[in-house]
């Protein structure tokens, strides 16, 4: 069950808000009364409440705001208990000198807003002889192991608690949660309106990640990268495995550099099925890799990894993809190309990441003369080297002319739409430009492109292209690439949405 904090200043705001959340579907909520401006009236927000409630008063040393006394909030939580309020929440210093009362059940908590705690074990063990119904621990992830350890706990724990790893590195203990034996998982009522670190909005935990529906048996895939926040890789294959009806969920995984090799040591006890690899692990990945295919060997980087029983299989969707999406993007509708990249000699690569790597081995393995032009040169001449072509300074990238220019840099991607890695004025109507950033799909680029007449290839079909090819590594069968392209349109639309 998905439990929606509420955390508003004004009563009638906390009851608009708790009568909205329970007309769609919301089965319990949490009253963080701490955000409450003046004086809390409980009998006010417990009466005629549509859902259950949990009342929670939380001080500014475990994550809150009140600031009105120890002993006012002590009285406050005792009024919620004699008022009848579902749940109390009960921080682990205060719970022995707060009774049991009626039917209130009590949740007895700890919060750490530093780190998870050596001992587990231990803590969970003095806050359940608390009188505690539900035990709650949340704790800030510092590395990926902090998560199972968390997870671990939950599922082996004989008094229902519900363990939490804060930050970005603990995301997967909100979703996996309830797989694990959770009674409920904290979301907030917007994801702009966090009250905790790493929070999400509980339609996301919805409809996204299908939280109520995953269950010990689920298949885990997901993301590996360090940031991971930003990506859009859950949107996608969580809308293609709900419309495939997989038994599956796909989470963000954010793993420093230093802890992947952990990471992927650790693999059996998620237990994880496969995953998507970004920066800055598509090159580190391959010490653990098993195996790999023809394109992973050329490019000496992977963006997939499968996890077989004879170890870790790694592929490179991506280079497969940007031809793919070149090929559709040049055929004419009265001339039809067939096959390869017929007419197109001549590519400026703008970029020496990961992306530009896969980029520029599937245009040489098409026969394309490749450019690069990387902002550090010295990047662009070792890539160059590796894939076969030649580099350029970036001041150079305007000197010759080309048949095709894909830019694989962040620039133009949002926030900053405005900007563009190449001057209208050296674009030439019989170029092809294809811009791999895909939010927002039509860049300052493409529509620049576009206006004087080029074709053109945005970033969504190449994302949506190797995800379909993901998603046919992992699950034997086609992607619903319509799927995935429809949700990450909607997801890029409502990221540029003002709130």
């Amino acid at each position: 069950m998905i439990c929606v904090s509420i955390g508003r200043g004004r009563h009638r705001h906390v009851i608009a808000e708790h009568r909205h959340l329970a007309d769609n579907g919301v089965r319990l909520v949490e009253l963080r009364v701490d955000c409450i401006q003046g004086d809390v009236q409980v009998r006010r927000l417990l009466r005629e409440r549509p859902c259950p409630v949990i009342v929670t008063c939380r001080r500014p040393s475990d994550g809150g705001h009140w600031d009105r006394g120890e002993e006012a909030r002590q009285l406050l939580l005792r009024t919620a208990i004699a008022e009848g309020a579902d749940y109390v929440d009960l921080e682990e210093d205060v719970a022995g000198d707060i009774p049991r009362y009626g039917t209130t059940r009590r949740i007895v908590s700890h919060h750490d807003f530093t780190r998870t705690p050596a001992d587990l074990p231990a803590l969970h063990a003095r806050l359940a002889a608390l009188d505690a119904d539900i035990v709650k621990i949340a704790t800030m992830a510092n590395q990926p192991d902090d998560n199972l350890r968390m997870l671990e706990l939950v599922r082996g724990s004989r008094v229902p608690t519900v363990g939490i790893c804060m930050g970005d590195i603990g995301t997967p203990t909100r979703v996996l949660g309830g797989a694990v034996g959770s009674p409920f998982t904290f979301a907030t009522a917007d994801d702009d309106r966090v009250l905790a670190p790493g929070q999400i909005g509980w339609r996301r935990m919805r409809d996204v990640y299908r939280y109520d529906s995953l269950t010990p048996a689920t298949r885990i895939f997901g993301v590996v990268a360090d940031p991971v926040a930003h990506s859009l890789s859950p949107v996608v294959h969580n809308a293609a495995l709900a419309a495939a009806g997989i038994d599956a969920v796909y989470l963000p995984f954010r793993v420093p550099a230093d802890h992947l090799d952990a990471f992927l040591a650790h693999a059996a006890r998620w237990p994880l099925a496969g995953l998507s690899v970004t920066i800055p692990h598509k090159e580190a990945v391959l010490a653990r890799c098993t195996a790999c295919d023809d394109l992973v060997r050329s490019i000496g980087a992977a963006n997939t990894v499968a996890f077989a029983a004879s170890g870790l299989v790694a592929s490179n969707t991506d280079a497969t993809a940007a031809v793919e999406s070149l090929q559709a993007g040049m055929v004419d509708a009265d001339h039809p190309v067939k096959s390869g990249l017929i007419g197109l000699k001549s590519a400026l690569v703008l970029g020496a990441g990961g992306a530009a790597r896969a980029v520029a081995f599937g245009l040489r393995r098409e026969g394309v003369e490749v450019t690069i032009a990387a902002r550090t040169l010295e990047r662009g001449r070792t890539m160059a080297a590796e894939v076969g072509c030649r580099a350029v300074e970036w001041s150079a990238r305007y000197r010759l002319p080309y048949d095709c220019l894909v830019n694989t840099t962040p620039v133009g991607m949002h926030p900053n739409v405005d900007e563009t890695p190449f001057d209208r004025e050296h674009l030439r109507p019989y170029m092809v430009v294809f811009d791999t950033v895909y939010n927002p799909e039509s860049t300052l680029l493409i529509k620049q492109a576009r206006s004087i007449g080029c074709r053109t290839i945005t970033g969504v079909d190449m994302f949506v292209r190797q995800a379909a090819h993901q998603f046919r590594i992992w699950h034997g069968a086609d992607a619903p690439a319509h799927v995935m392209r429809d949700a990450l349109k909607r997801a890029t639309a409502s990221a540029k949405e003002p709130v």
